[in-house]
């Protein structure tokens, strides 16, 4: 038996999974996400904040603890805020020391891949058909199309929520305008995508879409049985985005399924999963609630897993 916990910190998020794995078997003991928005700035092409940094080195000791007392050891991974930053190893030194190991700051393709593992473990039509997995964090979207369980295309592109958020959204409500320039630059990036014609099951990762999903089953409190595997269909994404266009963010701290930390980045988050969807020719996305951190565990138990 092995204990493993993998931490993944996103520009927006950083989460916890403690699991362990047993003849061949994974099983969770523990999980946690708190929304520590370590890259704000990013969409200004800033360094780390202070503040972001503390926030997130807080949450880290949290989790060292929870791993100390389970046996189980660490591996951290950081994504596009620590890609970016000029000032990252701010925050990469003492969060070593924190944790005693190394964060390890991946590149967009190994993002990409690490949450394609974990679709495929989650889900039997993406490791035997035409699917396309997309991951929008906080700072970038990755992007991976796989035919029969081999990936075709990896992209990583600069599409996030809080990064067009604090690009293009100024006023509460948001301005039509400002919706269309989220919308516009989601498009232009997306139009470089080779994404293949249907039939294709779009599968989508992290929590933008997993709180989207919450928010359409009416969650009052997050339950992750219930929107693993939920078919979130576009013409409920679209009443969703229609919601938020229309409230202030005080009215979105208050809305069943979202939590108050995400209210000011998930209509720039949901705009970019519309937009993901139309250049797709589909009708649903496939929520899947396992992401970046599964996919560590996973690769780091083996083939065994």
């Amino acid at each position: 038996m092995a204990r493993l916990a993998t931490i993944d910190i996103g520009t927006n998020t950083t989460l916890l999974l403690l699991a362990e794995s047993r003849a061949g078997k994974v099983q969770a003991l523990a999980e946690r996400a708190e929304i520590t928005r370590l890259g704000r700035g990013i969409g200004a092409d800033g360094g780390l904040g202070r503040a972001g940094i503390e926030r997130t080195l807080a949450v880290l000791a949290e989790y060292r603890t929870i791993a100390r007392a389970h046996g189980a050891a660490i591996c951290a991974v950081g994504t596009e805020a620590l890609r970016r930053a000029p000032n990252a190893q701010d925050f990469l030194v003492p969060a070593a020391r924190i944790l005693g190991a190394e964060v390890e700051v991946i590149d967009g393709e190994r993002e990409a891949a690490l949450t394609f593992l974990a679709a495929a473990r989650s889900f039997a039509e993406v490791a035997t058909g035409r699917a396309a997995v997309i991951d929008i964090g906080g700072g970038s979207t990755e992007i991976i199309v796989a035919r029969a369980g081999r990936v075709e295309l990896r992209r990583s592109l600069p599409l996030g929520s809080v990064r067009l958020t604090e690009k293009h959204i100024k006023n509460d409500p948001a301005l039509a305008t400002e919706i269309a320039a989220v919308e516009a630059e989601s498009a232009r990036q997306l139009a470089g995508v080779a994404l293949p014609s249907p039939p294709l099951t779009l599968v989508g990762t992290a929590g933008t879409v997993t709180t989207l999903a919450a928010m359409s089953l009416g969650l009052a409190s997050y339950d992750p049985a219930r929107v693993h595997g939920h078919r979130l269909a576009l013409a409920a994404l679209e009443r969703e985005i229609a919601r938020l266009r229309a409230s202030t963010q005080a009215e979105r701290e208050r809305m069943a399924g979202l939590d108050p930390k995400r209210a000011d980045v998930i209509l720039a988050g949901a705009c970019i999963l519309r937009q993901i969807v139309v250049a797709a020719r589909v009708s649903e996305v496939l929520v899947n609630d396992r992401g970046i951190r599964w996919g560590l565990l996973y690769e780091r138990a083996g083939d065994a897993a």
